[in-house]
Protein backbone atom coordinates (compact mmCIF):
# COMPACT_ATOMS: atom_id res chain seq x y z
CA UNK A 1 0.00 0.00 0.00
CA UNK A 2 2.64 2.40 0.67
CA UNK A 3 3.81 1.75 -3.09
CA UNK A 4 0.32 3.23 -4.41
CA UNK A 5 0.34 5.92 -1.58
CA UNK A 6 4.01 7.31 -2.63
CA UNK A 7 3.26 6.92 -6.10
CA UNK A 8 0.34 9.10 -5.57
CA UNK A 9 2.35 11.51 -4.00
CA UNK A 10 5.12 11.61 -6.86
CA UNK A 11 2.58 12.16 -9.25
CA UNK A 12 0.64 15.23 -7.66
CA UNK A 13 3.84 16.94 -6.12
CA UNK A 14 5.47 16.87 -9.79
CA UNK A 15 2.36 18.25 -10.45
CA UNK A 16 1.95 21.09 -8.25
CA UNK A 17 5.70 21.63 -8.76
CA UNK A 18 6.74 20.55 -5.09
CA UNK A 19 4.45 23.05 -3.18
CA UNK A 20 3.60 22.21 0.58
CA UNK A 21 0.03 21.08 1.20
CA UNK A 22 -1.39 22.63 4.07
CA UNK A 23 -5.02 21.91 4.31
CA UNK A 24 -7.21 19.57 2.98
CA UNK A 25 -11.22 19.29 2.85
CA UNK A 26 -13.44 16.61 1.39
CA UNK A 27 -16.75 17.45 -0.07
CA UNK A 28 -19.56 15.55 0.78
CA UNK A 29 -23.70 16.15 -0.18
CA UNK A 30 -24.21 19.95 0.45
CA UNK A 31 -20.88 21.08 -0.97
CA UNK A 32 -20.17 20.13 -4.33
CA UNK A 33 -19.35 23.34 -6.71
CA UNK A 34 -17.62 24.38 -3.20
CA UNK A 35 -14.32 24.67 -5.15
CA UNK A 36 -15.60 27.25 -7.66
CA UNK A 37 -15.40 29.91 -4.91
CA UNK A 38 -11.30 30.13 -5.43
CA UNK A 39 -8.99 30.27 -8.73
CA UNK A 40 -8.08 26.64 -9.14
CA UNK A 41 -4.09 26.58 -9.11
CA UNK A 42 -4.18 23.37 -10.48
CA UNK A 43 -7.36 20.85 -10.95
CA UNK A 44 -7.61 17.50 -12.42
CA UNK A 45 -9.52 14.64 -12.24
CA UNK A 46 -8.92 11.89 -10.10
CA UNK A 47 -9.32 9.09 -12.95
CA UNK A 48 -5.77 11.07 -13.97
CA UNK A 49 -3.96 10.54 -10.59
CA UNK A 50 -2.38 6.85 -9.92
CA UNK A 51 -4.22 5.22 -7.35
CA UNK A 52 -7.92 7.48 -6.69
CA UNK A 53 -10.51 6.03 -6.66
CA UNK A 54 -13.60 7.83 -9.10
CA UNK A 55 -16.77 7.95 -6.78
CA UNK A 56 -19.61 7.10 -8.83
CA UNK A 57 -22.24 8.79 -6.90
CA UNK A 58 -24.54 12.00 -7.59
CA UNK A 59 -22.66 14.70 -6.18
CA UNK A 60 -19.34 13.33 -5.83
CA UNK A 61 -17.76 15.03 -9.13
CA UNK A 62 -14.43 13.08 -8.51
CA UNK A 63 -11.91 15.96 -9.12
CA UNK A 64 -9.25 17.64 -7.02
CA UNK A 65 -7.84 21.08 -6.73
CA UNK A 66 -5.49 23.01 -5.70
CA UNK A 67 -5.79 26.54 -4.54
CA UNK A 68 -4.56 29.08 -2.58
CA UNK A 69 -6.24 30.38 0.86
CA UNK A 70 -4.85 33.14 2.63
CA UNK A 71 -1.49 32.27 1.22
CA UNK A 72 -1.44 28.89 2.04
CA UNK A 73 -2.17 25.90 -0.49
CA UNK A 74 -5.13 23.97 0.54
CA UNK A 75 -6.01 20.69 -1.81
CA UNK A 76 -10.01 20.58 -2.11
CA UNK A 77 -11.07 16.89 -2.82
CA UNK A 78 -14.59 17.27 -4.65
CA UNK A 79 -16.06 14.20 -3.38
CA UNK A 80 -14.78 10.77 -2.03
CA UNK A 81 -15.41 7.29 -3.09
CA UNK A 82 -17.25 4.56 -0.46
CA UNK A 83 -16.95 1.54 1.45
CA UNK A 84 -20.64 0.40 0.09
CA UNK A 85 -18.80 0.94 -3.52
CA UNK A 86 -16.91 -2.30 -3.19
CA UNK A 87 -13.44 -0.81 -2.60
CA UNK A 88 -10.78 -2.37 -0.11
CA UNK A 89 -10.62 0.14 2.51
CA UNK A 90 -6.96 0.80 2.51
CA UNK A 91 -7.91 2.33 -1.16
CA UNK A 92 -10.54 4.72 0.45
CA UNK A 93 -7.93 6.45 2.39
CA UNK A 94 -5.05 6.88 -0.58
CA UNK A 95 -5.88 10.20 -0.88
CA UNK A 96 -5.96 11.45 2.78
CA UNK A 97 -2.59 9.57 3.34
CA UNK A 98 -0.87 11.11 0.12
CA UNK A 99 -1.94 14.51 1.00
CA UNK A 100 -0.45 13.89 4.93
CA UNK A 101 3.08 13.25 2.59
CA UNK A 102 2.70 16.44 0.88
CA UNK A 103 2.83 18.23 3.97
CA UNK A 104 -1.07 18.54 4.90
CA UNK A 105 -1.21 19.22 8.94
CA UNK A 106 -5.08 20.20 8.68
CA UNK A 107 -7.73 17.74 7.32
CA UNK A 108 -11.83 19.30 6.88
CA UNK A 109 -14.09 16.25 6.29
CA UNK A 110 -17.74 16.87 5.39
CA UNK A 111 -20.83 14.57 4.84
CA UNK A 112 -24.68 14.10 4.42
CA UNK A 113 -26.37 11.96 7.49
CA UNK A 114 -29.62 10.65 8.98
CA UNK A 115 -30.34 12.59 12.39
CA UNK A 116 -31.20 10.10 15.23
CA UNK A 117 -31.19 12.68 17.78
CA UNK A 118 -34.57 14.97 18.41
CA UNK A 119 -32.24 18.22 18.72
CA UNK A 120 -31.95 17.95 14.98
CA UNK A 121 -34.33 18.56 11.89
CA UNK A 122 -33.25 18.05 8.22
CA UNK A 123 -30.72 21.30 6.85
CA UNK A 124 -28.92 21.63 10.34
CA UNK A 125 -25.20 21.17 9.77
CA UNK A 126 -23.48 19.29 12.51
CA UNK A 127 -19.99 19.19 14.35
CA UNK A 128 -19.03 15.80 14.68
CA UNK A 129 -17.21 15.48 18.18
CA UNK A 130 -16.72 11.72 18.06
CA UNK A 131 -17.87 8.64 16.35
CA UNK A 132 -18.59 4.91 16.44
CA UNK A 133 -17.39 2.42 13.60
CA UNK A 134 -19.84 -0.08 13.33
CA UNK A 135 -18.59 -1.49 10.15
CA UNK A 136 -16.40 -4.01 11.90
CA UNK A 137 -13.56 -2.61 9.16
CA UNK A 138 -10.65 -0.66 10.11
CA UNK A 139 -8.40 0.99 7.58
CA UNK A 140 -5.36 0.17 9.58
CA UNK A 141 -5.83 -3.35 9.29
CA UNK A 142 -2.95 -4.90 7.87
CA UNK A 143 0.71 -4.30 7.84
CA UNK A 144 1.65 -0.92 9.86
CA UNK A 145 3.00 1.68 7.69
CA UNK A 146 5.56 3.11 10.03
CA UNK A 147 5.76 5.97 8.26
CA UNK A 148 2.26 7.86 9.34
CA UNK A 149 1.92 6.54 12.93
CA UNK A 150 2.12 3.92 15.30
CA UNK A 151 0.46 0.12 15.54
CA UNK A 152 -1.99 1.07 17.97
CA UNK A 153 -2.99 4.98 17.64
CA UNK A 154 -4.96 6.71 20.60
CA UNK A 155 -8.31 7.21 19.31
CA UNK A 156 -9.10 10.15 21.71
CA UNK A 157 -9.89 13.64 20.60
CA UNK A 158 -10.22 12.07 16.74
CA UNK A 159 -12.03 15.58 16.02
CA UNK A 160 -9.39 18.01 17.36
CA UNK A 161 -10.74 20.42 19.90
CA UNK A 162 -9.41 23.69 19.36
CA UNK A 163 -10.57 23.53 15.42
CA UNK A 164 -14.04 22.38 17.22
CA UNK A 165 -14.01 25.60 19.01
CA UNK A 166 -12.92 27.49 15.73
CA UNK A 167 -15.81 26.59 14.35
CA UNK A 168 -18.01 27.48 16.69
CA UNK A 169 -17.16 30.93 16.85
CA UNK A 170 -17.50 30.95 13.36
CA UNK A 171 -20.80 29.66 13.53
CA UNK A 172 -22.10 32.61 15.02
CA UNK A 173 -22.22 34.07 11.92
CA UNK A 174 -24.58 31.31 9.53
CA UNK A 175 -26.04 29.21 11.87
CA UNK A 176 -26.96 27.53 15.51
CA UNK A 177 -23.74 25.67 16.17
CA UNK A 178 -25.21 21.54 16.96
CA UNK A 179 -22.52 18.84 17.62
CA UNK A 180 -22.57 15.04 18.03
CA UNK A 181 -21.46 11.35 17.74
CA UNK A 182 -21.73 10.19 14.38
CA UNK A 183 -22.12 6.20 13.74
CA UNK A 184 -20.57 4.73 10.55
CA UNK A 185 -22.58 1.88 8.75
CA UNK A 186 -21.23 0.20 5.87
CA UNK A 187 -24.67 1.40 3.37
CA UNK A 188 -25.28 1.45 0.74
CA UNK A 189 -28.58 0.23 2.30
CA UNK A 190 -29.88 2.85 4.84
CA UNK A 191 -30.14 1.94 8.51
CA UNK A 192 -33.12 -0.35 9.81
CA UNK A 193 -35.17 1.18 12.62
CA UNK A 194 -33.66 -1.23 14.77
CA UNK A 195 -30.26 -0.62 13.81
CA UNK A 196 -30.93 3.21 14.00
CA UNK A 197 -32.21 2.44 17.79
CA UNK A 198 -29.05 0.70 18.56
CA UNK A 199 -27.20 3.18 17.63
CA UNK A 200 -28.84 5.80 19.65
CA UNK A 201 -28.67 3.59 22.59
CA UNK A 202 -24.94 3.23 22.02
CA UNK A 203 -24.10 7.07 22.02
CA UNK A 204 -25.00 8.30 18.30
CA UNK A 205 -26.77 11.47 17.23
CA UNK A 206 -26.14 10.39 13.43
CA UNK A 207 -25.15 8.12 10.90
CA UNK A 208 -23.60 8.00 8.03
CA UNK A 209 -21.56 6.03 5.23
CA UNK A 210 -18.62 7.97 5.06
CA UNK A 211 -15.79 10.24 7.07
CA UNK A 212 -14.71 7.55 9.52
CA UNK A 213 -12.06 5.82 7.53
CA UNK A 214 -10.77 9.40 6.62
CA UNK A 215 -10.28 10.47 10.36
CA UNK A 216 -9.08 7.32 11.83
CA UNK A 217 -5.94 7.70 9.26
CA UNK A 218 -5.84 11.19 9.76
CA UNK A 219 -5.42 10.48 13.08
CA UNK A 220 -2.76 7.46 12.96
CA UNK A 221 -0.65 10.61 11.35
CA UNK A 222 -1.13 13.34 13.87
CA UNK A 223 -2.98 15.49 11.64
CA UNK A 224 -5.71 17.48 13.39
CA UNK A 225 -8.81 16.62 11.76
CA UNK A 226 -12.77 18.41 11.81
CA UNK A 227 -15.70 17.20 10.26
CA UNK A 228 -19.20 18.05 9.77
CA UNK A 229 -22.28 16.39 8.86
CA UNK A 230 -24.83 17.92 7.10
CA UNK A 231 -28.50 16.43 8.22
CA UNK A 232 -30.68 15.66 4.97
CA UNK A 233 -32.98 13.35 6.80
CA UNK A 234 -34.22 12.15 9.98
CA UNK A 235 -33.28 8.08 10.68
CA UNK A 236 -35.28 4.89 9.99
CA UNK A 237 -37.59 4.83 12.53
CA UNK A 238 -37.65 8.70 13.92
CA UNK A 239 -39.17 9.55 10.81
CA UNK A 240 -42.45 7.95 9.75
CA UNK A 241 -41.82 8.65 5.89
CA UNK A 242 -39.27 5.97 3.77
CA UNK A 243 -36.00 7.21 3.54
CA UNK A 244 -35.04 8.28 -0.24
CA UNK A 245 -31.58 9.46 -1.72
CA UNK A 246 -33.74 12.29 -3.98
CA UNK A 247 -34.43 14.09 -0.22
CA UNK A 248 -31.20 13.48 0.96
CA UNK A 249 -30.05 15.63 -2.66
CA UNK A 250 -33.16 18.20 -1.82
CA UNK A 251 -31.92 18.98 1.50
CA UNK A 252 -28.36 19.17 0.67
CA UNK A 253 -29.24 21.69 -2.05
CA UNK A 254 -31.18 23.94 -0.22
CA UNK A 255 -28.86 24.07 2.45
CA UNK A 256 -25.79 24.42 0.06
CA UNK A 257 -25.55 28.27 0.44
CA UNK A 258 -25.05 28.70 4.50
CA UNK A 259 -22.61 25.31 4.73
CA UNK A 260 -20.51 26.95 2.28
CA UNK A 261 -20.53 30.52 3.27
CA UNK A 262 -19.34 28.90 6.60
CA UNK A 263 -17.04 26.57 5.34
CA UNK A 264 -15.38 29.86 3.09
CA UNK A 265 -15.15 31.70 6.44
CA UNK A 266 -13.67 28.45 8.66
CA UNK A 267 -11.00 27.82 5.99
CA UNK A 268 -9.88 31.32 5.73
CA UNK A 269 -9.38 31.45 9.71
CA UNK A 270 -7.54 27.83 9.88
CA UNK A 271 -4.77 29.20 7.21
CA UNK A 272 -4.82 32.24 8.84
CA UNK A 273 -3.84 30.32 11.68
CA UNK A 274 -6.16 31.32 14.35
CA UNK A 275 -6.41 28.94 17.16
CA UNK A 276 -5.05 25.98 15.60
CA UNK A 277 -2.37 25.15 16.95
Amino acid sequence: MIEKITQSKAFISEIIEGKTIKSVIVLGSGMSGFEENYKPLYQLNYSEIPNFLQPSIEGHSGKLSIVDIEGKITAILSGRAHFYEGYPIQELVIPIRTFIMLGAKTLILTNAAGGISSKYTPGDIVAITDHINLTGDNPLIGKNIDEFGPRFPDMSNVYNPKLLKLAEKVSENHFEFKTGVYAWFTGPSYETPAEVNFAKNIGADLVGMSTVPEAIVAKHAGIKTVAFSLVTNLAAGISENPLDHNEVIEIAEKSKVKLQKFMKEFLSEINIGNNTD
